[in-house]
């Protein structure tokens, strides 16, 4: 995933030649010009996804913003589109709002267009998510790909034809059949399959007539290009003769289109050997892509023995079947959907279903398992890699779990064995989803459902939901002490201590985390597969609670974390002891040794795409340079910090103690530079890209062009209502939320819903910004 958005979008590289389609292209080009919303329909096969990603390679030039394509295949639950597309827009899920909100906020103000790639069996979805999106974000335009429309107003529907054919069986010259589309896609497709071919009077009579009886289909035609390895065109031309003569004997109607392409792909798969057919189907419970172990653990077994598996991989590459892509430096496979779908019906109909996804189900059970002992070691890192493209088969499989009235428990391990990856990769809100589900659908009180509870308390502090952490963690002790299990109890105290220092308890939350690190010291969480992460959640949080309390038992905890950290080798693990210890040097007064460190700690992020913890560390140089009196640059890494959030979605907060240093920063800021100078630094660093983000923040030189550093118009005088204003006058009057309800006799949850939508209109982060807004705005006594 990109680390940020940026200007040219998100789009998939070309493995092959786009060929024709000049007229369809012109045509969709027009149409997504002066229409919002076009959609690209026709039957498997032939053709959309290819067009709508050329036509997005042609058009990202002429969107601000970019073009970003999301591939709506493998994703089984429109409950999580919107969770999807956020997700590859770059956007975390750190906060409690939901993915709609933010995907609505984001695109507010953006000049961008989504592709939503294979959106039919998400069809109601899609069609809700692209009206409230197009409602929200004026310049968007949306280009999507389905077998069915969408059916929404103002959308274009756009039938892609197959390509060009001859019409008639008249014998042509090279240069005639070359005219037609479909002939062109099958001599360069031949020309792969097999180096020797080439378009000679002699066979291109015989290619049209091929191409002719495929309907100008184009993944028809590239399965039977394929076929060129073993056959002559001649051969293959009769051999699907024969199978077109089978069907139609069998309906007693001529072949409709959509049945050229079962025939194609039939044939297809009676030219695999049966191991091959197998594999095939196999596969088809994947999601998305997958590597060469998972294959070998998942699709073995009965008539395919794990050592045959790359050669057979290796055949089904070869005739098309398969796609091979490299993420990470690894190898994937990767299904066209329609193949996928085909061999998932196989598969049905071989009554393997079930048993192929139970053994889907316990590969990803033991590799979340094992990623879990390993989180805190040498391998971090590549378990990070090995993770990033296998969401979609985890979604998968979680799925499955919910829908097996055993499969629960199987997925509150895997759920659970992920604690920390729903953090580093931005889907907090997506595991606390798969845990809520999981938890009201298995009923067992034991040591697997204390450490659920646990880590939903956990994921619900990072999102700064106190009220749902704490009712977890209260299930979560009834349960232990009926259990009278100490492990399961150290679940608990670690993240009621992380609870505790977040929400502004420092004293209690040391209590906790030196109670657990007691019991991880003896025989109690010896067994515990990830005593180690335990240890080092339990001294960073320490380190920062002596950071904002001033608690000197816990000073040293700081150089002990970054210590483990470095000698478990966790390279991840290693960026937050270095911040850590950088946050501690600040606090002591010791700026340049603080500064540097953080500056270390931000480039490991960077290498790691760790966006969140870039977000945090950039928060916290701002404060160094504040102290350091670099007030310029405090209050431009300030504003860099806010556009990191809002597309993050960290929130300070989610931590008391970084929301009090956070408004006494800016205060500090404002009283050096003034409220104009500063307002103008903020929204300039807000403008930043993260590349640009990030070289600023480590003190490298930045070339500022107009829209980086110009501040953006000032806002209009009054965006907030009547009530708002009045709410914002009693802040300025410094009045807390419970006395603002008071005067105003109204709740106090409705008076803090007022001061969240006032910072939000105001694009601020603090009570701080709201006061200087006030005196911008109402000048004189109040």
């Amino acid at each position: 995933m990109a680390a940020g958005m940026r200007k040219t979008g998100k789009l998939p590289c070309d493995l092959t030649s786009f060929v024709g389609r000049p007229r369809e292209m012109s045509e969709v080009i027009r149409r997504l010009s002066a229409t919002r919303l076009v959609t690209l329909t026709g039957p498997g096969g032939v053709g959309k996804t290819r067009l709508a990603l050329q036509i997005a390679n042609e058009r990202r030039r002429a969107f601000a913003d970019g073009t970003w394509v999301i591939d709506l295949a493998p994703l089984q639950d429109g409950g999580l589109l919107a969770r999807s597309v956020a997700a590859a827009l770059g956007l975390r899920e750190d906060s409690t709002r939901s993915p709609m909100a933010m995907l609505e906020e984001h695109l507010e103000d953006k000049h961008l267009c989504l592709v939503l790639d294979n959106c039919e069996h998400l069809l109601r979805d899609c069609a809700i998510l692209t009206k409230k999106l197009l409602t929200a974000a004026p310049r968007l335009r949306i280009l999507a790909t389905s077998r069915q429309i969408l059916n929404i107003k103002g959308e274009f529907v756009f039938q892609v034809p197959p390509l060009s054919v001859p019409e008639t069986n008249h014998h042509l010259t090279v240069g005639q059949a070359r005219k037609y589309e479909a002939v062109q896609l099958f001599v360069e497709r031949a020309a792969t399959a097999a180096p020797s071919f080439t378009l000679t009077p002699d066979n291109c009579t015989t290619v049209a007539r091929l191409c002719q009886q495929l309907d100008g289909i184009p993944l028809a035609i590239e399965l039977a290009a394929v076929r060129l390895r073993a056959l002559s065109v001649e051969q293959i031309l009769t051999r699907l003769e024969d199978r077109f003569q089978l069907l139609v004997g069998k309906r007693r109607a001529a072949l409709p289109r959509h049945q050229t392409l079962r025939a194609a792909i039939d044939w297809s798969h009676e030219q695999c050997s049966q191991e091959e057919q197998i594999l095939w189907a196999r596969l088809s419970v994947f999601s998305g892509s997958c590597d060469l172990e998972a294959v070998q653990e998942v699709c073995t077994g009965g008539e395919i023995a794990a050592d045959d598996v790359l050669d057979l991989l290796a055949e089904l590459l070869d005739k098309s079947i398969l796609t091979r892509e490299e993420f990470a430096g690894v190898v994937r496979y990767r299904m066209l959907e329609t193949i996928r779908q085909y061999g998932h019906m196989r598969l049905v109909e071989a009554g393997q279903i079930a048993a192929t996804r139970r053994s889907l189900r316990g590969y990803y059970t033991r590799k979340s398992q094992h990623l879990e002992c390993e989180w805190l070691g040498r391998h971090q890192k590549e378990w990070i890699e090995w993770i990033e493209p296998e969401w979609d088969n985890l979604r998968i499989v979680l799925h499955s779990c919910m829908s097996d009235p055993d499969g629960a428990h199987a997925g509150i391990e895997i759920i659970t064995a992920l604690w920390e990856c729903w953090t580093f990769f931005g889907r907090i809100g997506e595991g606390r989803d798969w845990l809520a589900q999981a938890l009201k659908k298995e009923n067992r009180r034991d040591t697997a459902r204390v450490k659920a509870l646990a880590v939903n308390a956990h994921l619900a502090v990072m999102q700064g939901d106190m009220p749902a952490a704490r009712r977890a963690l209260n299930e979560g002790y009834a349960v232990a002490h009926r259990l009278n299990d100490t492990d399961a109890l150290a679940h608990l105290w670690l993240a009621q201590g992380v609870a505790a220092v977040s929400g502004g308890d420092p004293q209690e939350g040391i209590s906790l985390l030196e109670k657990v690190l007691a019991t991880y010291r003896g025989d109690a969480g010896a067994h515990s597969r990830n005593a180690l992460l335990i240890t080092f959640m339990c001294m960073f949080f320490l380190a920062l609670a002596d950071i904002f309390a001033g608690d000197r038992r816990t000073s040293s905890y700081g150089a002990r974390c970054q210590e483990l950290a470095e000698s478990a080798g966790a390279e991840w693990s290693m960026t937050w002891g270095m911040w850590i210890s950088g946050l501690e040097q600040w606090r002591s007064g010791d700026m340049p040794s603080g500064t540097a460190m953080l500056q270390e700690s931000l480039r490991r992020q960077r290498a790691l795409d760790d966006r969140w913890g870039s977000t945090w560390n950039i928060e916290v140089l701002a404060w160094t340079a504040a102290s350091s009196g670099q007030h310029e640059r405090a209050v431009r890494l300030l504003g860099i910090a806010q556009g990191l959030r809002k597309t993050s979605g960290v929130s300070l907060l989610e931590m008391l103690p970084f929301a009090h240093a956070h408004e006494r920063c800016e205060a500090e800021l404002r009283y050096a530079i003034g409220n104009e100078d500063f307002a103008a630094g903020f929204q300039c660093g807000t403008k930043f890209d993260f590349d640009c983000a990030f070289a600023y923040a480590v003190g490298e030189d930045v070339v500022e062009t107009a829209s980086v550093a110009a501040p953006a118009d000032a806002s209009p005088p009054n965006p907030l209502t009547a009530r708002e204003r009045q709410v914002a006058r009693l802040i300025s009057n410094g009045m807390s939320n419970k006395e603002i309800a008071d005067v105003l006799v109204i709740a106090q949850r409705t008076a803090e819903a007022h001061v969240e939508h006032i910072l939000t209109k105001l694009d601020l982060t603090s009570r701080v910004g709201i006061v200087a807004w006030v005196a911008d705005q109402e000048p004189g006594p109040r």
